[in-house]
């Protein structure tokens, strides 16, 4: 996944570090996490998908499917992903479900059973689903979140109880996702969204934590 940083420098150095070391300590998480920069969103699938969900949220264990297949509905079958990552399909098998978007589920089956059908119409609704993000930093009520649908970072932080204006930093909110042994970080503008102004929604997956930062107070 690529990303991308954007930097800007001052020419007076000296006096940056000078107003910098009297910050006060709180800031240090805050500070860490810019790590100077500002990383933005990669464009991927998120950005790209916009409010089509279908595209953008992976399938994972314990989700439950509706499979339909119009020209033979005797083929049709609801049922949970299984801890493996695999369901159960009737002719063809066991079919690798987790970590693929439904679209992509959708494809395999279609190709799965293109023998065997004069149409390969194939949909893959996904009729509950639960996950757990963390919110922190200054909402009105920080903790876990337990989500049955889709979430964005917005929809998440209204869950917290919303933004704490008199602290809370909203052009720097930061998404923490684990993917594998590495951590990402995207950092979201979402004044935008308060202000209304249009923009592609991010998505959270399951484990993702959102932090929003403070204010910079200066004195």
């Amino acid at each position: 996944m690529m990303m991308h940083f954007t930097c800007t420098k001052t020419g007076k150095t000296g006096a940056t570090f000078h107003w910098l070391k009297t910050l006060l300590p709180g800031l240090a998480l805050w500070l860490l996490l810019a790590a100077g920069c500002e990383t933005q969103p990669p464009v991927s699938r998120t950005a790209l998908a916009g409010t089509n969900t279908q595209e953008v949220i992976s399938l994972r264990e314990s989700d439950v499917l509706k499979i339909s297949f119009p020209a033979n509905a005797n083929l049709n079958t609801t049922q949970p992903i299984r801890r493996d990552g695999m369901i159960s399909m009737p002719l063809v098998g066991e079919v690798k479900a987790a970590g693929k978007t439904p679209k992509e589920l959708e494809k395999d089956l279609a190709d799965l059973y293109s023998t065997q059908l004069l149409s390969k119409e194939v949909t893959v609704e996904v009729q509950s689903s639960t996950f757990p993000v963390y919110v922190t930093g200054s909402v009105l009520r920080a903790g876990k979140i337990v989500s049955d649908h889709p979430i964005t970072a917005f929809e998440a932080i209204m869950e917290a109880g919303g933004f704490d204006y008199t602290k809370a930093n909203l052009k720097r909110v930061v998404i923490i996702r684990q993917e594998g042994d590495r951590v990402q970080k995207y950092t979201l503008d979402l004044k935008k969204v308060m202000d209304g102004k249009a923009g592609a929604p991010f998505y959270l997956k399951p484990g993702d934590t959102i932090y929003v930062p403070e204010k910079v107070q200066w004195f």
